[in-house]
């Protein structure tokens, strides 16, 4: 009797270990979107998410009939002026990098995404010393993070969804 408590709470453990929220990961195929504050200042961090936002707006827009990686690829290759454009509207240096770049770890709603070397559109503001926002620009994740009103459960669903289309 003993044995058979032993091997059910062993089998209870590894089942509680193995499901996890890692289950709805970015593919491999994606493109990442990450803009790095100058500093963690109100004024700098504010700064960044005004130019954030922006800069989603006219990708999205840009983006948002291309169904494939090769083709959000090359329309950010080819806007890399427009992008300039809004980021000049304000009064800060800032550098651009797309191609491969480092991500740190990220919780988001329960979903554990890895850190690692990612293709992705970089903007860096300044020294580059703040919090960074990052989400995902294909398949197109990003406008999650707008929507505050999705639960965990919604939230998989829908990422799971947009993953399966794409």
């Amino acid at each position: 009797m003993k044995k058979v408590i032993i091997i059910l709470f062993i089998i209870s453990l590894i089942l509680i270990v193995s499901t996890n929220n890692e289950d709805i990961l970015i593919p491999n195929d994606a493109i990442r979107f990450r803009v790095i504050a100058n500093s963690n200042s109100v004024y700098d961090i504010k700064e960044k998410m005004v130019i954030k936002d922006n800069l989603e707006k006219e990708i999205y827009e840009l983006i948002k009939n291309e169904t494939t990686k090769d083709g959000v690829k090359n329309i950010l290759n080819n806007n890399i002026d427009k992008i300039k454009e809004i980021i000049d509207k304000y009064n800060i240096q800032y550098k651009i990098d797309y191609g491969l770049n480092y991500f740190p770890n990220k919780n988001y709603k329960g979903v554990i995404y890895p850190a690692g070397d990612y293709e992705s559109l970089v903007i860096t503001l300044g020294e580059g010393l703040g919090d960074n926002f990052w989400c995902v620009l294909f398949p197109p994740l990003c406008l999650l993070d707008n929507d505050k009103d999705y639960s965990d459960v919604k939230y998989k669903f829908y990422v799971q969804e947009l993953l399966d289309k794409f």
